[in-house]
């Protein structure tokens, strides 16, 4: 008798894919709906993350419109004072020097 190893042993490896086993079929759709609801758990969070994008998109307009009000009121209250600063543009002894460096 000659002795035997692994690759003598037979198996029905082949023949399990043509049997229908319920089993498995079960654990297909138990593995689907697990993943419909992991995506729609991140559906939720996406689109509670676009709502806050979106609200703080509202506020920055929000702030920006109210800075560029406060900087027209104070260009509005300023062109009153805007003849005494034309005065001082032309005189030149009020005229502010810029910093020279010598190298």
């Amino acid at each position: 008798m000659a002795l035997r190893g692994l690759r003598d042993i037979h198996t029905i490896t082949g023949n399990v894919n043509q049997v229908f086993k319920p089993h498995k079929a079960y654990l297909k759709i138990s593995c689907l709906e697990m993943e419909k609801a992991r995506l729609g758990k991140e559906r939720e969070r996406a689109l509670y993350q676009v709502k806050n994008i979106e609200k703080r998109f509202s506020e920055i307009d929000n702030e920006k419109t109210s800075i560029l009000e406060e900087i027209n009121e104070i260009n509005t209250s300023n062109n009153s004072n805007n003849v005494e600063v034309d005065k001082l543009k032309s005189n030149p002894r009020t005229r502010r020097a810029g910093v020279k460096i010598k190298y």
